[in-house]
């Protein structure tokens, strides 16, 4: 009787550790997906400004139909955030938004590209 209680308590005590370590992996997945969200949602804002900028005349302190010049009228802080570090490109009739997760374990970036009617998003490797 001694040897099964003695194999129940192992297996007991093996099938917490497999839930343990099964949680730890889905809470890290987890808060990866939420990076990601949180990034794109960011990156979006901040495409919303750009295309305020570019529809605003010059005289108003906009680009008057171009993007030119709206990286430097960014807060510094919507450029680094806790969540990532934003490179924004600005051209004539599009700006580039490259957001890089804080967090160093992650192998990915978001780019958000931003035209007069629209924007868009997508991951690439960025380590």
């Amino acid at each position: 009787m001694g040897q099964q209680q003695l194999l129940l308590i192992v297996l007991g005590v093996i099938i917490v550790g497999v839930a343990v370590v099964v949680g730890i992996n889905l809470f890290n997945a987890n808060a990866e997906q939420s990076t990601k969200d949180t990034v794109v949602s960011e990156a979006t804002n901040i495409g919303a400004l750009a295309q305020q900028f570019f529809k605003k005349p010059t005289a108003m302190g906009g680009g008057g139909n171009k993007f030119v010049g709206f990286n430097a009228i960014v807060p510094t802080l919507l450029k680094t955030t806790t969540t990532a570090t934003y490179v924004i490109t600005d051209g004539d009739q599009s700006c580039t938004i490259k957001g890089t997760p804080v967090e160093t374990s992650y192998i990915w970036s978001v780019t958000t590209t931003v035209t007069p009617t629209g924007m868009t998003s997508a991951f690439g490797a960025t380590r």
